[in-house]
């Protein structure tokens, strides 16, 4: 079946570019600390830009930063001879790059509703702030960033723009659901356009309701503890 081919690389690219989001989401989250601050608002407005900059906008400047001409693209390619233009490693980074802010959002309000007095405590019985983080901090806030790297994981999903000017259209190597879709409705075959869409449709609405559970569990256990 043809449609199982952008589907399974949307998932792929999906699962990776979420974990890679993650992983620099709840860091930078973390980074940023539990206080505001102009720099810090500042700090964290940049990093959210991503969300509402125009896709082609963004899929520029990762063909800028890429590209064989470009700071990181450059240096891959001479030092390695890696190429990540019309890559499905490409579109992963910029699948990434457009879920990252939804993480770092949710981590950081996560992170805000952990008691610090909990953090204090764990200081004063000797532990360093890595094992803070890990032993405290992080297993109080799971379920927010757990939530956001859902909604993350469905914002890659559905990524278009930047992946098509980062990937390309290359079927079996970096057409993802999106991009099949848009290809479908080009050439005139609704059937499967229909196909491919209500296939996505599934695979948000799973994922946008799993979210959901997670933030309401997390709020009732809130609730409780008061």
């Amino acid at each position: 079946m043809e449609f199982l081919s952008p589907l399974w690389l949307t998932l792929k690219v999906a699962a990776l570019a979420t974990a890679l989001a993650l992983v620099l989401g709840v860091a930078a989250a973390r980074a940023l600390g539990r206080r505001g601050g102009l720099a810090r608002d500042t700090a964290e407005s940049l990093l959210t830009l991503p969300l509402v900059l125009p896709p082609t906008v963004l899929g520029y400047y990762l063909l800028v930063v890429l590209g064989r001409n470009g700071a990181i693209g450059g240096w891959l390619h001479s030092t390695f001879g890696i190429s990540l233009i019309f890559t499905w490693q490409g579109a992963v980074i910029a699948a990434a790059v457009a879920a990252f802010p939804l993480i770092l959002r949710a981590a950081r309000a996560a992170f805000r509703a952990v008691d610090p007095q909990l953090e204090r405590a764990a200081r004063t019985l000797g532990l360093g702030p890595a094992a803070v983080f890990f032993r405290v901090s992080l297993p109080l806030a799971w379920r927010g960033v757990c939530a956001g790297a859902l909604l993350a994981f469905a914002r890659a999903m559905g990524e278009f723009g930047a992946t098509l000017m980062v990937a390309g259209s290359l079927p079996g190597r970096t057409q993802t659901l999106s991009i099949a879709i848009y290809n479908a409705v080009m050439a005139g075959d609704d059937a499967t356009a229909q196909a491919l869409v209500l296939i996505a449709l599934v695979v948000a609405a799973v994922t946008l309701v799993l979210a959901a559970q997670i933030l309401q569990r997390s709020h009732h256990g809130d609730d409780d503890a008061a």
